[in-house]
């Protein structure tokens, strides 16, 4: 005989796993949307040591490119402190967009400058 499956409310299945009260008491002094993906952040890369260092990261970096940083410290094979992977990956990924400035345009902004 086969057993039917009881079918549970969504209130059910999070009251069952505790899912709120863990929630609450994570998220005690989380008030901005930035500061709740920096927790996230650090939880998933296992690294709650530098937690404020993402809270930070969070608010200032734009969200694609932390969350292309992310996937490629997640998707990384064997490695024990993922944070220094996603910290490498980010730097690359915002150097590769910062614009460059010629050493002419430094030059002529130096004189006038001196002018």
């Amino acid at each position: 005989m086969k057993k039917e499956r009881e079918v549970k409310s969504a209130k059910e299945i999070l009251m069952s796993n505790d899912f709120l009260a863990r929630i609450d008491n994570t998220a005690k002094y989380v008030s901005k949307e930035f500061q709740d993906y920096g927790l996230r952040l650090a939880t998933n890369l296992n690294d709650m040591k530098h937690k404020a260092l993402y809270i930070r990261l969070a608010k200032e970096v734009p969200r694609g490119k932390m969350d292309a940083a992310v996937q490629f410290a997640l998707d990384y094979p064997k490695v024990r402190n993922k944070g220094k992977i996603f910290m490498w990956k980010l730097a690359q990924i915002t150097k590769l967009n910062l614009p460059r400035r010629k050493k002419k345009e430094k030059k002529q902004n130096q004189l006038s400058f001196l002018s």
